[in-house]
């Protein structure tokens, strides 16, 4: 009778043990099978350091080093909006050792916008995992006349070619958007763009500019803190941050959806296994309740899925902003 009550008590506490497992631990067992990594990985983010990308792509890299028992290095190639660092990921050893954050404008937009690019997003590059995507929300100063999306349609058609609207650069998610907007409501703006998103603002608020389409992890603080006005959202619906802020869609412009997204990519040629090992990976990764948070709490959406279906949003995106780009005759200066 002892032996039989010591035997449940081993039982129970190796049932406990399985149930209390972490989910690191877990996945290390579940990742395939290879060799790989046996060497520091580099992991270049082609952005400066403290932006969005930089500050994801490290919280990324440091579960990453974790899972998979090795250094994972961030290295920031920041420069012609985002081609350097992106060519970089490009053109390195296909060997699962260079790996790098994929975004917006270098994967989908910069093909078209650009005359020469020295990479091919389609062809040199191969989708790993979708990180996340967050949209983007029309601000103006909080003394402007403006209350809603169509006070500004109803001026800017009285006025064609006179309101503003500000911008982190050429060719990025802030000038898309508002172009898409131009082209879907028929009116006619002018682009101000200034050497960063933190700079358009700063001029926004201080009446410099009319408006801005600025990301909400960027925006959120001066709206909670009354330094600027929400008019819309460019997700589909609203977003759970901006309870009281409509969406474009809601609009009745169901065309004006905006995700600004970014996903890890590595070079053309990487070894399937080594694709699926860290697709895998970063898969738990945003599963981590920290991760999820920080990604929520910036109103973004929290990514994961397959390589297969981060390409078809890539494709799906080129062939959107090619078209925009393409009509709004934008050119890097």
């Amino acid at each position: 009778m002892k032996r039989y009550s010591t035997l449940r008590k081993l039982i129970l506490m190796g049932f406990i043990s399985v149930c209390f497992i972490s989910p690191q631990a877990y996945s290390q067992k579940t990742l395939p099978q290879t060799d790989y990594p046996n060497k520091p990985i580099t992991f270049i983010v082609p952005y400066g350091a403290g932006g969005g990308a930089d500050s994801r792509s490290r919280q990324i890299s440091q579960q990453l080093s974790t899972l998979l028992k090795t250094p994972v290095i961030v290295e920031n190639k920041a420069g012609a909006g985002g081609n350097i660092g992106t060519e970089l990921i490009a053109k390195a050893a296909p060997d699962g050792y260079t790996i790098g954050m994929g975004n917006f404008a270098p994967l989908a937009v910069n093909k078209t916008l650009f005359k020469t690019l020295r990479y091919d997003p389609e062809k040199d590059l191969v989708p790993i995992v979708l990180i996340e995507k967050g949209p983007l929300v029309l601000v103006v100063n909080p003394s402007s006349s403006y209350q809603s999306v169509s006070d500004v349609i109803k001026d800017a058609k009285s006025k064609p070619g006179q309101l503003t609207f500000a911008s982190g650069g050429i060719g990025g998610s802030h000038q898309l958007s508002a172009e898409l907007f131009k082209q879907s409501a028929s009116i006619d703006m002018i682009h101000v763009p200034y050497k960063s998103g933190a700079a358009a603002l700063t001029d926004l608020m201080g009446n410099s500019v009319n408006m801005m389409f600025d990301q909400m992890y960027s925006a959120m603080p001066s709206i909670k803190g009354g330094k600027l006005r929400p008019l819309a959202i460019t997700s589909k619906t609203r977003s759970p941050l901006l309870k009281d802020v409509p969406s474009f869609t809601e609009l009745g412009f169901p065309q004006i959806v905006v995700n600004n997204w970014q996903g890890l990519i590595a070079p053309a040629g990487t070894p399937k296994a080594i694709i699926e090992k860290l697709n895998l990976a970063v898969n738990e990764i945003l599963k981590d309740p920290q991760i999820k948070d920080f990604i929520l709490q910036q109103g973004n959406e929290v990514g994961g899925g397959t390589p297969e279906e981060f390409a078809v949003l890539i494709k799906a995106e080129s062939n959107k902003w090619g078209t925009v780009v393409k009509t709004a005759k934008i050119e890097p200066q």
